[in-house]
């Protein structure tokens, strides 16, 4: 039985960490997206960083470097926009005059697919868009709670590309800042810590870059051969929302398959072909090499963790699922795996002592005297 001293302490120590748990949850919405918005920005400058350490190599003073890079990513990202946006804002044009025809062909379909009227058909299609509509806060998370517009949304997003560039051009005093605030034993750890997490980060934005590039363009390829209408928005569309690991592929499926179902039933499984082949490439391929292999992630602890990670996050959070997941990876194994199996193999390691040769002193006494 514990002292009466220590079971209050005991206890007071529950209360406050109870309370602790309560504050963190009640402010967690209102955090969550400053914190995405961090490891978003923490993310890009360990990118230009990258590019900024292979032109130093070369050379080139770091905070030029920096800038080159984040200037040849732009003209990158500008250059794949100029190629794709004319084309795609003519299909898309074209797609949204043709939505009237094409829902009411869907109705019909569908109605005689399940017996039931093409006006109840409507009603159940408007009925599930208008739980979004009506509560968009189930759509976008978090954002939602600080209520931003587009201009806010590209003034966060010009201040964290501005941001990443300070952060990339001199990296070491945030470094050594951070080591500070570990104890001077730990601080050989927490670096290497850091240095882990950053290989994690960066081949997670190389990874999520080729794997969008291929997607889109096998998807592109593939919707063209069997003859679909709208290939490159359809394809577009998907390539963005395969940085969501297995699901964005799958969600991406929908509109296309709907959309050939208004030609024929043939038309749809086609399409459905072609979007299991992609994903089967991508499952198979793309995301073991490419994605587990450079963050170090079982396929499976990915496709679990992007489901809890949406549930905490958000759609918002989906965008940086795989970088939080191995974050959370890292620091249990590095914190508290690996402590727990030292502190085991000392306690289970016996401790070698090694043989004496001398005779005890009392024996070496008695040796000295006379018979």
């Amino acid at each position: 039985m514990l002292p009466d001293s220590d079971r209050a302490h005991v206890a007071y120590r529950a209360v406050a960490l109870a309370a602790a748990l309560l504050v963190l949850g009640l402010l967690f919405r209102q955090l969550a997206t400053l914190l995405l918005a961090v490891l978003m920005t923490i993310i890009i400058a360990i990118a230009l960083s990258a590019g900024a350490g292979r032109l130093e190599r070369r050379g080139i003073p770091r905070p030029i470097g920096a800038l080159l890079t984040l200037l040849a990513g732009l003209a990158v990202l500008g250059g794949v926009l100029a190629l794709i946006i004319p084309t795609f804002i003519h299909e898309t044009n074209h797609f949204i005059d043709q939505v009237p025809g094409i829902v009411n062909d869907l109705e019909k379909k569908i109605g005689r697919a399940t017996g039931n009227r093409p006006s109840e058909v409507g009603d159940s299609i408007q009925s599930f868009l208008r739980r979004y509509s009506d509560h968009p806060e189930r759509l976008i998370g978090p954002i939602t709670s600080i209520g931003l517009s587009v201009a806010g949304v590209l003034a966060a997003i010009v201040l964290m590309l501005v941001t990443a560039y300070y952060m990339a051009a001199n990296p070491e005093p945030l470094v050594r800042g951070a080591l500070r605030l570990m104890p001077p034993a730990r601080r050989d750890h927490a670096r290497h810590v850091m240095d882990r997490l950053r290989s994690a980060w960066l081949g997670w934005t190389q990874g999520v870059v080729i794997h969008m590039f291929l997607s889109g363009t096998l998807l592109y390829i593939g919707l063209s051969i069997i003859g679909l209408d709208f290939a490159l928005v359809f394809a577009v569309l998907t390539a963005l929302l395969v940085v969501v690991p297995y699901f964005g592929v799958v969600v991406g499926a929908v509109p296309p398959v709907l959309f050939a179902l208004t030609d024929s039933p043939g038309k749809a499984l086609l399409v459905l072909a072609v979007y299991v082949g992609v994903h089967e490439v991508e499952a198979n391929l793309i995301i073991p090499v490419v994605m587990a292999r450079a963050v170090k992630l079982h396929p499976a602890l990915i496709a679990i963790g992007v489901v809890f990670v949406g549930e905490l996050f958000g759609i918002v959070g989906l965008v940086v699922a795989v970088p939080i997941i191995a974050t959370i990876v890292i620091l249990t194994e590095e914190f508290w795996v690996k402590e727990v199996e030292s502190a085991h193999e000392r306690r289970t390691t016996p401790s070698l002592e090694l043989p004496t040769t001398e005779e005890p002193l009392e024996e070496r006494e008695r040796e000295r005297e006379p018979a």
